[in-house]
């Protein structure tokens, strides 16, 4: 091997475990934001088209014009909120 081979090699190892240490510190990061964004769509799904389930919150026309937005994440939204839930969920 000559010497641009073994800093090649040596450099790709670096890059390897720079980013195995930026995938170990960062994992749990990324899925509390994307939990926590999830939840936040939830609520914001319920907020705008709660007569769905019955809980009127804003007014029918304010719902419809959000309504082409909300669509593909409506029957998602549905299983969500109404499953069934225990103290176990909780602590997940």
């Amino acid at each position: 091997m000559t010497e641009e081979e073994k800093r090649s090699f040596f450099s790709k190892i670096v890059r390897n475990l720079q980013d195995v240490i930026y995938g170990m510190a960062s994992h749990d990061m990324a899925r509390q934001a994307l939990k926590t964004r999830g939840s936040m769509e939830h609520l914001f799904i319920l907020i705008t088209m709660g007569d769905l389930l019955g809980v009127p919150i804003l007014p029918p026309y304010y719902s419809l014009r959000l309504l082409p937005y909300v669509v593909p994440q409506i029957s998602t939204w549905k299983r969500r909120m109404l499953r069934e839930r225990d103290l176990t969920d909780a602590l997940a």
